[in-house]
């Protein structure tokens, strides 16, 4: 037997009211300055607006960088920094998706351990905690509000690369459905989507432990039952909320067991094309979990179960998946999202040096991984 860890945030807001409790919270942790990460369109929003209105009446000086990209920059990370170092900033705030939890986390570890992001590539890279994160979130797929991953394009390289470090974890996470009401549909399908593929991937996963399947297993099944509805119906707030705890399981699960083959492949596509990263998550997902039925028959037999197909199978489970897919219209294939075939050797290539961080439950040769990319064309 070999020692386990789990990690998660030490507080996590969940449900509708979350977001006046924080501020709360905030008030009474005696914070002054604060750099609120997110993105142009989310700012604009009269949610986004009322919560800076609520923590200047708090007392709370607010710094506001909102040039967050969809897949944040190494220049977003040095953008923001600037800011908060002019400011002397004594929080961040993330507001949003995984995009702006993303940035704000390389923001925040930067303050703290110096340097430039890249610096933090890997696994456990830094030596300080990070600067005080609280992560708001606005979407029910990434979980990054509460995860030790965090994913930076490096646009020199073409590349998206992964930091894994127990210093990137948010103090406290909000997950209020009130805010998550106002998202587009397709946004919605593709970040929960997101959320299904943390949940297979964890489960299926070598370092799965009876904690991570029982949140994977347990998220899979919620986003099967609600995330149809949230998509078509997205002021459903039973809808709204059981997904956001729906990722939230998910992302226990991969917190703890990492990821596999999709997310290795899914950042390439994202680095090298700028792609939404739950579309391409979406698109990969049965491709390679057909790869991985070779040894993880019966875990994917489990998953058929908790995705409510009538056969406890690995090929019930990839069908149903693809079946939830086109429900919620994620395009069908790669060809669609703009990849270029020519391209699948580099991809593969570099997909399997992302892998190296990961645990699928097969290892691949790039060949293979190839075969994969084709198969998801």
């Amino acid at each position: 037997m070999s020692v386990t860890e789990f990690h998660i945030p030490p507080v996590n807001l969940m449900g509708q009211g979350a977001l006046a409790q924080t501020v709360e919270m905030i008030q009474k942790r005696g914070y002054k300055k604060a750099l609120l990460v997110t993105d142009t369109g989310l700012m604009a929003t009269p949610n986004a607006q009322k919560l800076v209105q609520d923590f200047k009446d708090a007392g709370l000086a607010i710094t506001l960088f909102d040039q967050v990209k969809p897949n944040p920059t190494s220049a977003n990370v040095e953008a923001g920094l600037a800011l908060l170092q002019q400011n002397d900033c004594d929080l961040v705030i993330s507001l949003g998706g995984g995009s702006p939890h993303d940035c704000a986390k390389g923001i925040a570890l930067v303050a703290t351990n110096g340097g430039r992001i890249h610096d933090y590539e890997g696994v456990n890279q830094s030596q300080q905690p990070q600067l005080p994160l609280i992560a708001i979130n606005t979407t029910a797929g990434t979980a990054s509000e509460m995860t030790r991953f965090c994913i930076i394009t490096d646009e020199a390289r073409h590349i998206k690369m992964a930091i894994v470090d127990q210093h990137v974890t948010p103090i406290l996470s909000v997950n209020d459905p009130e805010i998550m009401a106002g998202m587009p549909s397709h946004l919605t399908a593709a970040t929960g989507m997101d959320a299904l593929t943390h949940a297979v991937e964890a489960y299926v996963s070598t370092a799965a432990t009876p904690i991570t399947d029982a949140c994977a297993l347990k998220a899979i099944s919620l986003i099967a039952q609600y995330l149809p509805t949230a998509v078509e119906q997205g002021q459903d707030m039973q809808a709204r909320e059981q997904m956001a705890y729906a990722q939230f399981l998910a992302g226990m699960a991969f917190n703890n067991a990492s990821l596999g083959y999709v997310h290795a492949m899914a950042h390439q596509l994202g680095g090298f094309y700028d792609l939404p990263h739950g579309v391409c998550n979406a698109v990969l997902l049965p491709a390679v979990q057909k790869f991985n039925a070779q040894v993880a028959g019966e875990r994917l037999a489990d998953i058929a179960l908790a995705l409510g197909a009538s056969e406890a199978t690995a090929e019930a489970a990839i069908q149903a998946i693809e079946a939830l897919k086109n429900q919620v219209k994620i395009p069908r294939g790669l060809k669609e999202l703009g990849a270029q075939e020519k391209d699948i050797p580099l991809l593969a290539e570099n997909a399997l040096k992302d892998a190296c961080g990961f645990t699928n439950p097969i290892q691949a040769t790039q060949e293979q991984i190839e075969q994969i990319f084709r198969d998801a064309w």
